[in-house]
């Protein structure tokens, strides 16, 4: 059982090295925002970062096995949120993975894993910044989480697939993350005619033809994972969702 969750991990993990990958910019590229909003942007997410490391330590402290769960949501929002697709106009578009970690362990640890993740990526691959850091852990680390961690809930009442709450949950958060993105950039670059609004249009449609099948593949994508995990970490889960008061 142990081996097959080391193989597990390392598979998804070794996964994004397998694949052959064009260098496009992604997230929001290093300096691109300007300096007020890069700082407007850390502040907000510092206190869900703080949540979210509390909350990790509470869960995995002395506890190998969860370690390894975690780590393997990690692994996965890496592999996923580093596989690029050109869209329109030059920009890209791409998964967040983000999902997988909001439902097993909540939005707040989920944005400590992206966190973790859009560091290494700005510093190894050049993928996104430091300086725009805090923009990026926003919308990808906090709001796609949050809202993936909202719509699983709410789908997983009652007597719905888990399947389907999961394909959503997934599938939304991806999507919630770019809107997000678009009014991040909407705000810091409002056009002539018609200010932000006009702006934040733009940059939705800009990224709408790539994302919203990306979304799609993402959320199917995230189910086949978690159903590999109820076989080989089925004591695992249990466990989180007796920490997370889950019926």
């Amino acid at each position: 059982m142990k081996n097959k969750k080391i193989f597990l991990f390392l598979s998804i993990y070794f996964l994004y090295f397998l694949i052959p990958n064009n260098v496009y910019a992604m997230h929001i590229m290093e300096g691109f925002l300007p300096v007020k909003w890069t700082i407007i942007w850390f502040i907000v997410s510092i206190p869900f970062i703080l949540i979210g490391i509390r909350r990790m330590n509470r869960i995995c402290k002395d506890d190998i096995n969860m370690k390894m769960l975690l780590g393997l949501c990690g692994a996965f929002v890496f592999v996923l949120s580093s596989l690029k697709i050109p869209s329109v106009t030059g920009s890209c578009s791409h998964p967040t993975g983000v999902g997988l970690g909001a439902i097993l362990f909540g939005p707040m640890i989920a944005s400590v894993l992206a966190l973790i993740v859009l560091i290494f990526q700005a510093l190894l691959l050049a993928h996104g910044g430091i300086t725009t850091l805090g923009a990026n852990v926003f919308s990808m680390g906090i709001a796609g989480p949050i809202a993936a961690y909202g719509i699983y809930k709410l789908f997983s009442k009652g007597k719905k697939s888990k399947s389907l709450s999961i394909f959503l949950a997934a599938a939304i958060g991806d999507l919630v993350t770019y809107i997000v993105t678009s009014i991040q950039l909407g705000v810091a670059f409002p056009s002539e005619i018609g200010g932000v609004i006009a702006s934040v249009t733009k940059f939705l449609s800009i990224f709408a033809v790539t994302q919203i099948p990306l979304a799609i593949s993402e959320g199917l994508l995230t189910v086949i994972v978690y159903n590999l995990l109820t076989q080989y970490n089925k004591d695992e889960l249990q466990q989180l969702a007796a920490i997370r008061g889950d019926k």
